[in-house]
C-alpha cells in the first residue's frame, strides 16, 4: 500500500509512502552514475543518491550540498559547477514552478518577464548544469496544471537545444507525485513510463498541460513498482540514519528514524 505524505508513519504495518516509493525509483534511474550531485532542500533525492550509492556497493561517490559528512566541497556550488564543466557529475535534480513537455523549467515567476505577478528565487545556475551534466532528473512533488503546462512563461533553464549545439547534458526523466516521464531527446518530448499506485492515466492526463506519449500497445501503463520489504528496511535504517545529516527533520518524520541518544 502506498500512503500519502499525511499517511501513517513509516513502520506501520510495513506500508510504504509516498516518499520511500519516489527514493527507491529515483536510486534506479541512478544506476550506474559514477558520481551523483544533490542541492540544497532536497531530502528526498538526496536519499535516492544514497541509496544508489549503497546499490552499487560503493561505487557511486554522493555529494550533498549542506551536509557536514556527505560532500568534500568548501565553495559548494561553485565546486560543482567545476566539476560539471569537466565532465565529473554524471547526475543532478532541477525543479521548477512551471514545467513544460519541452522539458523548459521556470524558476524565475508567472506572468510576463520582468513584470511578473509572482516573483520565486531565480534560476542561479540550473541553465549552467543542464547543458552540462549528462543525466538532470526533474523532481516536483506538485503535479497539476499550474507546474506542468502547455509552455513555461520563462525560460530559466531550456530542456532542449539546436541540433548543432553541443549539449552533453539535458532531461533524463521528470518525476512527480503521480507518475515517471523519461525524456526522448529524439522528439524531444516526455513519455510516460509508469503511474505511481493509486493513480490513473485519466488523473496524469488531466493534471498535465502538456502531451506526452504514452507506452505503445494495447495493456495499460505499467505500476511504479514499490519497494520490497529489504529495500524498505534498508531506507528506514542505513539511509535515514545518512540522510538525517542536512535533513534530521525529514528523516525523523518521513523516514522514522531516530537519533542515537
Amino acid at each position: 500500500m502506498i500512503t500519502a505524505e499525511s499517511g501513517p508513519t513509516p513502520t506501520e504495518g510495513g506500508e510504504c509512502r509516498l516518499e520511500e516509493l519516489l527514493i527507491d525509483r529515483i536510486a534506479g534511474l541512478l544506476e550506474g552514475c559514477r558520481h551523483v550531485a544533490v542541492g540544497v532542500s532536497s531530502p528526498i533525492p538526496g536519499s535516492a543518491a544514497l541509496l544508489a550509492r549503497h546499490l552499487s556497493g560503493g561505487a557511486t561517490r554522493v555529494s550533498v550540498l549542506g551536509s557536514r559528512h556527505l560532500q568534500s566541497f568548501t565553495d559548494g556550488g561553485v565546486e560543482i559547477f567545476d566539476l560539471a564543466a569537466q565532465g565529473r557529475i554524471d547526475a543532478f535534480f532541477l525543479s521548477g514552478g512551471q514545467i513544460d513537455g519541452s522539458g523548459n523549467i521556470n524558476l524565475v515567476g508567472v506572468g510576463e518577464y520582468p513584470t511578473q505577478k509572482v516573483r520565486w528565487s531565480g534560476s542561479f545556475g540550473s541553465a549552467y548544469l543542464y547543458y552540462l551534466v549528462p543525466r538532470v532528473i526533474l523532481f516536483r512533488l506538485e503535479h497539476s496544471r499550474r507546474t506542468m503546462v502547455e509552455k513555461v512563461d520563462f525560460i530559466s533553464a531550456p530542456g532542449t537545444s539546436d541540433r548543432n549545439v553541443f549539449r552533453p547534458g539535458g532531461p533524463h526523466a521528470l518525476i512527480t507525485n503521480l507518475c515517471l516521464f523519461t525524456f526522448d531527446r529524439d522528439v524531444q518530448r516526455f513519455r510516460l513510463q509508469s503511474i505511481h499506485p493509486g493513480h490513473t492515466l485519466e488523473e496524469v492526463r488531466d493534471n498535465t498541460g502538456f502531451d506526452f506519449e504514452v507506452p505503445s500497445g494495447f495493456g495499460p501503463v505499467p505500476a511504479t513498482p514499490a519497494p520490497d520489504a529489504s529495500c524498505l528496511a534498508l531506507i528506514r535504517g542505513e539511509i535515514a540514519s545518512a540522510i538525517a545529516d542536512p535533513y534530521p527533520k525529514f528523516a525523523a518524520e518521513v523516514l522514522g528514524h531516530t537519533a542515537a541518544a
